[in-house]
């Protein structure tokens, strides 16, 4: 009797223990990595596509190849002028680039998701940080449905 609870006992921990082993193996599967770059700031559209399109999509239509990973799922930037009465919202924009907006899928309130390795590329010229918030705020600007 006590041989078999300690075999049903053992049997239900190997169980257990193959079970955790393909949920870890499931998550690495899934796990997506995006190798971040130092884009010049000087180029709105450069940024975007590095730092924003593999959420937003390269149409700013939040399609981009992680997307389908995200919930909730990544926000139309196309939509930013129709869906605040034509107007589109720059300094708002800014303020969310700058300051943060509290989405699940960015991590933390910081936005982007590499906010801090934006952050820490603008040590060196304080200046660099307000030169790619403007720019990359232009460029979303520029992609406005009409």
């Amino acid at each position: 009797m006590l041989q078999r609870l300690f075999l049903a006992a053992c049997a239900a921990v190997l169980a257990a223990g193959v079970f955790c082993a393909a949920q870890t193996q499931e998550s690495k599967e899934s796990k997506v990595v995006i190798p971040v770059k130092k884009v010049p700031p000087t180029s709105g559209q450069a940024m975007y596509k590095d730092y924003c399109a593999p959420c937003h999509g390269t149409d700013g239509k939040g399609n981009g190849p992680v997307a389908k990973s995200l919930r909730p799922a990544p926000t139309d930037l196309t939509l930013l002028s129709k869906n605040n009465h034509g107007e589109f919202p720059s300094a708002h924009v800014a303020a969310v680039l700058q300051f943060g907006v509290s989405v699940p899928a960015h991590g933390t309130d910081v936005m982007p998701v590499w906010g801090p390795i934006l952050g820490k590329m603008s040590v060196t010229n304080p200046q660099e940080k307000q030169l790619r918030i403007s720019n990359l705020t232009r460029y979303l600007e520029s992609i406005q449905a009409k």
